[in-house]
């Protein structure tokens, strides 16, 4: 400051007006103090902002998953780059964390809040019953949501931005197309069920099932991992009527669906039609070809990092709906064979099938 005062002929005090953006000098000086500012590389001190209570500038993310699951969830990676790309922009630091569970990831914003980190979080993967929300309320920490909190539809909360999707209408516009290509026995293979959004697409299901008369359409739940994708496959697969059409919540376990699938003897999509919640490299170098929505992931981070923005800058919260995914049809989907009821299914349903046609 004493470098910058000298060479802009100005007191350090105005210095500090000028490069903290408050009253008490003209324009004329604090442009002045600004280019000499830049001449000399000065950038603001985040440590000491944060001592002086002016923020951190730095934003958080927290994610509860096991970090094993994480490292090939694509859906994360693609959020991120938006994210950063927003947060790049406005020269704002992304502090980022993994934690094994909710009660950790509370923890950790404890820790930030009361050593002044951050200045924000995005707050990813709502719970059915989220702790977060209070506690977010009980610190004042400015937040955004990506994704829905639960009774959100009716009762927006007053103090969190939401970005979210539409999860029940998707997968009521999933089940609709699989029931046009004549499927009657369909398995979602769904993500761990303490999730939001999990209990949406689970309830949706329920909701066009019933209404189109579909009694053998369920879900059952997983961590989504290959592991637990390949394990749930096998075994609604090996029953004595399996479904026709499998829609899974994310690419990886698709993936390994298919896989176990060819291991059965059982052909895609001949005899079982396979849908994955999200598209990536990973849908198109599977054979077949994965029937994927597809949405832009990068923009849905950069919306969620501009919603924060706006929140730093004194913006009210507010609730953004994303554009529905579209579902892009490969090779994974196809008419379902005899209607897809369990008709002349004959010994179709256990391993050691030849998959002939």
């Amino acid at each position: 400051m004493k470098d910058i005062a000298q060479r802009a002929g100005v007191s350090e005090s105005a210095v500090s007006f000028a490069l903290n953006d408050r009253p008490g000098v003209s324009e004329l000086t604090r442009d002045r103090v600004r280019r000499v500012a830049e001449q000399l590389g000065w950038r603001p001190s985040t440590a000491a902002r944060a001592l002086s209570g002016e923020g951190s500038a730095t934003v958080g993310l927290v994610v509860a998953r096991p970090a094993a699951n994480l490292g090939v969830d694509s859906f994360f990676l693609q959020l991120i780059s938006g994210i950063q790309e927003v947060l790049a922009e406005r020269q704002l630091g992304l502090l980022f964390q993994v934690v094994e569970d909710v009660t950790a990831e509370c923890a950790v914003y404890r820790r930030w809040w009361a050593e002044h980190r951050v200045d924000g979080v995005l707050v990813v993967d709502p719970r059915t019953d989220d702790p977060r929300v209070g506690l977010l309320d009980e610190l004042g920490l400015h937040g955004v949501v990506i994704g829905a909190l639960p009774g959100s539809d009716t009762d927006p909360h007053p103090g969190l931005s939401q970005v979210r999707a539409d999860d029940a209408g998707v997968m009521a516009a999933i089940v609709g197309r699989l029931h046009e290509l004549g499927h009657r026995r369909i398995v979602h293979i769904a993500g761990l069920p303490s999730l939001a959004h999990t209990d949406r697409r689970i309830r949706s299901l329920r909701v066009e099932a019933d209404r189109r008369g579909l009694t053998e359409a369920h879900s059952v739940t997983t961590d989504y991992s290959d592991t637990e994708g390949a394990a749930v496959t096998r075994r609604v697969l090996e029953r004595p009527h399996p479904p026709t059409a499998l829609i899974y919540d994310n690419d990886v376990m698709a993936a390994a669906g298919v896989a176990v699938t060819a291991g059965l003897g059982l052909q895609v999509p001949g005899d079982v039609s396979v849908v994955s919640w999200e598209d990536s490299a990973l849908c198109r170098l599977t054979a077949p070809w994965l029937t994927a929505l597809s949405r832009d992931t990068v923009a849905f981070g950069r919306l969620a990092a501009r919603e924060l923005t706006a929140l730093l800058d004194g913006g009210a919260a507010r609730t953004v709906q994303v554009p529905l995914p579209r579902l892009i049809e490969r090779g994974s989907t196809a008419p379902a064979r005899d209607g897809g009821d369990g008709s002349g299914d004959g010994d179709r349903g256990g391993a050691g099938r030849d998959g002939a046609s």
